[in-house]
């Protein structure tokens, strides 16, 4: 098998095992370098973590396929891990442009990616049922082509936009299952009775729960005892590493001082980390 058909079964059998795992969400090649290093199994892009290293806001229409695509070929030869991608709307309202955005990132070297129902326009954020079915499905035809599983997640995004129908979500994401994804995602869930029911409504077929949010104090045997199959992180991590970048710098400005240095990283441990990956 070549390298890539090597990844795609890799991922594939993560999914399909027993237990939870954990798919942390680098936005850059050291990032995901750092991530490998302390074992986790598979990595996945994050739009929003891209957009704002980039200085850009998420969602906005400030990221093109190819800004996405550029930056996840870098996480994925950073290193020998699985990696899927954020890619958002499929990058066009239509099918056919899901269905380009599959192929595109297989020839980027991702093994998964996923195709989320937000349309990114304020007034009308969730594409209707149908289309978004469609899109699943032609995304859905696209990985099939491929000479290796690549694992396709669709993503029901109402919760995100303000919309607060779980039912919907849930009849979404069966009708995206109908179509043949293989991993369900609502991002956005926020207690345990909400992760439960998607869960149950869409088993067999493994879910994808977003964590990272704050106010949401599930934890990894938690979900795992809910049945949730795979945990993303999304943004977090790269907020997380902004929050800390601007605490070091209220610091200086403010008090004069430099103590954040306590908290980095030594030097010599990520030089030696990059330089050994």
């Amino acid at each position: 098998m070549d390298v890539q058909t090597l990844r795609a079964e890799a991922f594939k059998a993560l999914h399909q095992r027993d237990g939870v795992f954990v798919m942390p969400n680098p936005w850059d090649a050291g990032s995901a370098k750092l991530l490998a290093s302390l074992g986790f199994e598979a990595l996945a892009s994050t739009s929003a973590g891209l957009a704002f290293s980039l200085g850009r806001p998420d969602a906005e229409g400030a990221l093109s396929l190819d800004d996405v695509l550029d930056n996840a070929g870098e996480i994925v030869d950073a290193t020998a891990l699985p990696v899927a991608a954020d890619l958002e709307n499929g990058f066009g309202d239509s099918p056919e442009d899901c269905a380009q955005a599959i192929l595109r990132a297989a020839e980027a070297g991702l093994v998964g990616g996923s195709i989320e129902d937000a349309s990114g326009r304020a007034a009308t954020p969730i594409y209707e049922r149908g289309l978004a079915v469609e899109r699943v499905r032609a995304a859905v035809q696209a990985a099939r082509s491929l000479p290796f599983p690549f694992t396709l997640c669709a993503r029901a995004e109402n919760l995100l936009h303000g919309r607060q129908d779980l039912d919907d979500t849930i009849e979404r994401l069966q009708a995206f299952a109908e179509a043949g994804a293989d991993v369900l995602y609502a991002p956005g869930l926020r207690t345990a009775e909400e992760v439960r029911a998607v869960v149950q409504a869409l088993a067999p077929r493994p879910v994808n729960v977003l964590m990272g949010m704050a106010g949401v104090p599930l934890c990894v045997n938690q979900l795992q005892d809910l049945g949730v199959r795979r945990i993303s992180v999304g943004s977090s991590m790269a907020r997380v590493a902004f929050g800390a970048l601007q605490r070091a710098a209220q610091e200086i400005r403010e008090q004069g001082t430099f103590g954040y240095a306590e908290e980095a990283l030594p030097f010599d441990q990520l030089n030696d980390l990059f330089r050994r990956g």
